[in-house]
């Protein structure tokens, strides 16, 4: 029997979905591993740390002036749904946009790449 797989995702942004070319994210539990001298010369354990929640999403640059203002978008809620309803959602709660950077190419449509910070994800 053939796996099936997500293919594509919508993002939601506060209630509003926006059309992203790409999403990445990058999650760090923040464990460290802990040196102490002794004998053996190797560590001795890990340490919790603090969970960092970063993503990069690439969205296109509408021409209708229907673009959010993405610098005023505080303590927002970001929500990655498969479009086919098969497998869990994924949702980072506390979402700012840390930097936005554009990229303007001959072919293909303009983008603007979100460098964003979330405090919390969920899975439902």
């Amino acid at each position: 029997m053939a796996e099936e797989y997500v293919g594509a995702v919508v993002l939601e942004w506060d209630g509003k979905e926006v059309e992203c070319a790409s999403i990445s994210t990058d999650i760090t539990t923040g464990k460290r591993i802990v040196k102490t001298m002794n004998r053996t010369g190797r560590a001795k354990g890990h340490a919790n740390g603090i969970a960092d929640f970063k993503m990069s999403v690439e969205v296109p640059i509408p021409t209708d002036g229907s673009e959010l203002d993405w610098m005023a978008i505080t303590n927002a809620k970001l929500t990655v749904l498969p479009v086919d309803g098969v497998g869990k959602r994924e949702i980072f709660v506390g979402c700012e946009v840390e930097s936005m950077s554009s990229k303007y190419q001959v072919e293909g449509a303009a983008m603007r790449t979100l460098s964003i910070t979330a405090l919390d994800r969920r899975m439902q």
